[in-house]
């Protein structure tokens, strides 16, 4: 696939993220060549009035200077250090980390300000960072999760085209938890019918369990206007029997809690069958936040 890679400088570093689990988002780069075919960010580009369908992934833009952008937020005197996600709209070891090292930059501006970061990847490149991993979370907390929504070769082959094969990414877990790195397995998205079955389920997670995993979660799929198109036209060609299931579950982009609940039970068992929990020898820790002395009687 040809792929064009823009060069463009960026006036902004860190994103200001409502209604998820982290406040914060930082992404190198924007567009993906992975072009998963469940990608949520297709939504963004569609609403952004770019392109979400097959076109998606063709267009990388490389911000170039992002670190420096990045270090000039951190010492903000209004900055108050919170936890910042990398890789929420683009995966930050996408091949052109390779040439360009923008991941690692801002890894390393992160670890010297001592602030805290997690990073959400399918990329086994990030093994090369394991000293910038280390330093920050020597410093800072620091965690990596690793997309891995199934072992199933076939599953991954059509929905995630561009992607390095989910037991390359369960090995770079295990060197990252060898090195002290708290590293786990997120099991999302989880398709129903598709890579939903129990014998798939138990295999990621027992997997996750042999590759050092700390913790494990899952969501299941979610179509949003822009990925619900291009997903729907994927499904179509692959496994056309399930297109009736899809258009009527995903009327609306989440389906109904009556289908996700009994997901979400089957993989709570498996992870507490499998004992999944941080099992690392020698953890990297930050130390604890010096405590300020009391006034008080002063």
């Amino acid at each position: 696939m040809d792929v064009e890679y823009r060069e463009e400088p960026c006036q902004s570093a860190l994103n200001r993220v409502k209604g998820m689990d982290f406040g914060w988002s930082l992404n190198p780069y924007m567009g993906c060549v992975h072009r998963c075919t469940f990608c949520y960010v297709r939504a963004f580009e569609r609403r952004a009035d770019r392109p979400s369908d097959d076109r998606y992934g063709r267009s990388i833009r490389v911000k170039l200077n992002v670190a420096e952008v990045l270090a000039r937020e951190l010492a903000r005197p209004s900055w108050k250090r919170e936890s910042v996600a990398i890789g929420a709209a683009t995966d930050p070891y996408q091949p052109a980390e390779g040439r360009y090292r923008l991941t690692r930059r801002c890894l390393e501006v992160l670890a010297a300000a001592r602030n805290p970061f997690s990073i959400v990847t399918r990329g086994p490149m990030i093994v090369r960072d394991i000293d910038v991993l280390q330093a920050g979370a020597a410093r800072a907390g620091v965690h990596v999760s690793f997309s891995v929504p199934t072992l199933d070769l076939e599953v991954w082959r059509r929905t995630e085209p561009g992607t390095a094969p989910p037991r390359q990414r369960l090995r770079a877990l295990r060197r990252l938890v060898d090195a002290g790195i708290d590293a786990g397995v997120g099991m999302a998205p989880i398709l129903p019918g598709i890579s939903d079955a129990a014998a798939q389920l138990a295999e990621v997670v027992r997997a996750a369990r042999e590759a050092g995993a700390t913790g494990l979660w899952c969501n299941i799929l979610y179509l949003r206007p822009g990925t619900r198109e291009h997903f729907l036209e994927g499904l179509a060609r692959h496994w056309p029997a399930l297109l009736p299931r899809y258009e009527q579950l995903y009327r609306t982009p989440y389906p109904d809690r009556r289908e996700l609940e009994p997901i979400k039970t089957r993989v709570a068992a498996l992870r507490a069958e499998h004992a999944i929990a941080d099992r690392r020898t020698r953890p990297l820790e930050p130390p604890p936040e010096p405590e300020q002395l009391s006034l008080l009687g002063a």
